[in-house]
């Protein structure tokens, strides 16, 4: 009843507007709100904006219809990440990439080899094919992996949204400012979809901004329950008529979110150990430990397929099909990582981009600031013209060599091809020779050690900040506890600031009330400028959300008195106990899965693969010496010279351990890096900062691990089989 009451008075009113104004004059008002539309277009990632035009563009081109069930599930995914776009253009995207990469992509599939004087390799376009078909349904699935990811970075910051809902309104019950004050102070996405709350009120979407938040929880009923719960307790806190059962709920629904996020991260915890069983075995162990089969396989499989070529099907096989088949099984399991508390990525706020470039100071006043970008790339080109060098000397003077006294230790070793005893130098491959080989592993070590030297130098200014701020957050609890004190003593907010500062001394929430006091005192600011001023004020040196929506709270709080300030502060003391609990809680859940990556990253996964070179270049040379000698045997036509003849149909020449080295070399790298992106996504969700930090170390430790045993063990087990075969008679 009272419902339709409702319906018939806005029908009325609406009909009022239409005759005062014209129903034409109001079709033609397109209204958009400036605030979110400059937001959404600063703040929105690249490759969602490239998606999106790529779908509105084959849309026009091939406008193919979906399944409807199936568009539903794909219009919510797309309304999830905010894509201006729709089903129909993202199956004329799938089908569209597919058939380009089957024809232009078969095409250059068919012209590489031929540009390096080899025949066509049918395999490669085969493969291209093959991946052509596959492509259709990765791209089908790419709106429900972008919701996915907008799902995983929404939901790490969901504590914290309904930790600023609830603070504001303890003060000021008004949910439509609530919203307002989670979405200033929240990092996207979810301040996105926050302002897109607001958004569809101001332009007529919806009548309240309940119905445009009840619209949006609708997204999260499946993916964050205990989410749509906490706010809709939040929503009943606005009908209650007393106070202490309005804060009441406000309370329960802060409860609601953190035990549901423990609970959630348990399951999750206990879930995750099959998962992560089958990619470390699948990904890891497993092609690892078929290295060493590899060479044997090449040496068996004779005369058929060159070493060049082969080294092509390896590549294909570690460098493209294990990576990107691990990484989507690592996406798999990060898709269903649920609601967190994670880290916010400070590098991305005002003021600090200077810090993610390296400061080189040139005097006192004098600093020049260098993006890490070009440090990389110098370090990459030294190592990859010094790694690649065997190539370029022998294409300069296919003579060159060095090598030692007895001849079985060489730094090139071009030999012919096995089924020829002589040939011209130029006809020769390889380099086959150890001084090659440890070369080789020093691209290896440029290819890591330049990308973790971006990383690190991108991020290490900047996470020095956040971990420094970190632990002001954690001890800010009983600083604000503390100060509601003072202010409950009815003390003004400015020497309540003086008084927690002296007393918390020596601690970095001490620094904090220091700086803001000296600005009180020193340079004539009030409060409010003193923390907030944008160069001088406290919160610059300390960039935190939590701290910053405090001292918010803070100065609207005290224009209606130090009392309700007092309250308001021991309430949020009180929050950010709570949530740095809850948070301690999950990182002990998480533990155990996530020592044992880290392992994987940092020792298990580089130690295992070069000790595998190693002993696959011994193999490798003890079997291309016995090919050679094999082929000198038959030659020569010795009485046992039928049995070497038909050995010859046996073994082949072996894939050089240069190129062999060079391929498993990058595949390390690019286990490093898909196992730290995985590490770091289960541990804190989607933390750019931490990610990029991590992977720094995890590049350039992990690829440094693997060049040191793979130089030595090759070392070692050469020398061992130049040993065997100095012993045994055989040599060139």
């Amino acid at each position: 009843m009272v419902d339709q009451e409702y319906q018939d008075l806005l029908e009325k009113y609406k009909a009022r507007l239409r005759d005062e104004f014209g129903e034409t004059s109001q079709q033609k008002i397109k209204v958009t709100s400036r605030e979110y539309s400059e937001f959404k277009r600063e703040l929105f990632p690249a490759h969602y904006t490239f998606f999106e035009k790529s779908c509105n563009l084959s849309e026009k081109i091939l406008n193919l219809k979906q399944d409807p069930t199936k568009a539903k599930v794909v219009q919510k995914d797309l309304d999830t990440c905010h894509l201006n776009c729709t089903p129909s253009g993202v199956l004329s995207f799938a089908v569209l990439a597919g058939l380009a990469m089957i024809v232009f992509g078969s095409l250059i599939a068919f012209a590489i080899p031929v540009l390096f004087g080899l025949p066509p390799l049918i395999f490669l376009v085969v493969i291209t094919s093959i991946g052509g078909f596959l492509i259709i349904p990765v791209i089908l699935r790419i709106p429900d992996f972008m919701a996915n990811t907008w799902r995983m970075k929404a939901s790490n910051q969901m504590v914290q949204s309904i930790f600023y809902i609830v603070t504001y309104m303890r003060h000021t019950s008004n949910l439509e400012r609530a919203i307002e004050f989670a979405a200033d102070h929240l990092e996207p996405p979810l301040s996105l979809d926050f302002r897109k709350i607001l958004w569809d009120v101001e332009t007529g979407r919806f009548s309240t901004i309940r119905d445009s938040a009840n619209a949006y929880l609708q997204l999260w009923e499946e993916a964050n329950k205990d989410f749509v719960e906490s706010f809709h307790l939040v929503e009943s806190s606005l009908f209650e008529g007393s106070e202490e059962r309005r804060l009441s709920l406000l309370d329960k629904s802060l409860e609601v979110i953190l035990d549901g996020t423990y609970e959630n991260m348990l399951h999750y915890a206990h879930n995750l150990k099959s998962p992560m069983t089958m990619l470390h075995m699948l990904g890891i162990i497993l092609p690892i430990l078929g290295l060493v089969i590899l060479p044997l396989v090449v040496s068996f499989l004779g005369n058929e397929t060159s070493p060049f070529v082969m080294a092509i099907y390896i590549s294909s096989l570690y460098n493209f099909g294990l990576p990107i088949g691990v990484y989507y099984l690592g996406r798999t399991i990060l898709a269903k990582r649920p609601a967190g508390y994670g880290a916010v990525d400070i590098g991305e706020k005002p003021g600090m981009k200077k810090f993610k470039n390296v400061n080189l100071s040139l005097g006192k006043s004098v600093s020049i600031s260098v993006n890490p970008l070009y440090f990389s790339v110098m370090v990459f080109i030294v190592t990859f013209l010094i790694g690649f060098s065997p190539l370029l000397i022998h294409s300069a003077d296919p003579t060159f060599e060095i090598q030692s006294e007895d001849g079985n230790l060489k730094m090139m070793d071009y030999i012919c091809p096995a089924d020829r005893l002589t040939c011209e130098e130029s006809e020769k491959i390889g380099p086959y020779g150890i001084g090659a080989s440890i070369l080789s592993i020093l691209f290896v070590a440029g290819l890591g050690g330049s990308l973790g030297l971006f990383y690190l130098l991108r991020s290490k200014n900047v996470i020095k900040i956040r971990e420094r701020t970190r632990q002001l957050e954690d001890e800010f609890s009983s600083a604000l506890f503390q100060l509601g004190n003072r202010l409950g003593d009815g003390l003004p907010a400015e020497i309540a600031f003086a008084k927690v500062a002296q007393s918390m001394r020596g601690t970095v929430s001490g620094q904090f009330f220091s700086l803001a006091e000296r600005n009180i005192t020193k340079l004539g600011m009030g409060l409010e400028e003193a923390i907030f001023h944008p160069r001088v004020g406290a919160l610059v040196t300390f960039p935190s959300n939590v701290i910053q929506s405090s001292m918010k709270v803070l100065i609207e709080s005290i224009r209606k008195g130090p009392r309700i300030a007092a309250q308001a502060l021991l309430s949020m003391s009180r929050y950010i106990k709570e949530i740095h609990r809850v948070e301690e809680r999950l990182q002990d859940l998480m533990a155990d899965v996530i020592s044992s990556m880290r392992a994987q990253v940092k020792f298990l996964t580089p130690a295992i693969a070069g000790i595998v070179i190693g002993i696959t270049s011994m193999i490798s040379t003890i079997l291309t010496k016995l090919s050679a000698q094999l082929n000198t045997l038959s030659s020569q036509g010795q009485q046992a010279g039928g049995g070497f003849g038909d050995l010859l149909t046996i073994f082949g020449i072996g894939i050089p351990t240069f190129h062999f080295q060079i391929v498993v070399g990058v595949y390390v790298v690019q286990l490093a890096y898909i196992l730290t992106v995985l590490s770091n996504g289960i541990e804190n969700g989607a933390d750019k900062l931490g990610e990029r930090y991590a992977l720094g170390k995890n590049l350039i430790n992990g690829t440094l691990l693997y060049c040191i045993i793979a130089a030595v063990v090759m070392i070692l087990f050469n020398l061992f089989a130049s040993r065997i075969i100095g012993s045994s008679g055989i040599g060139i």
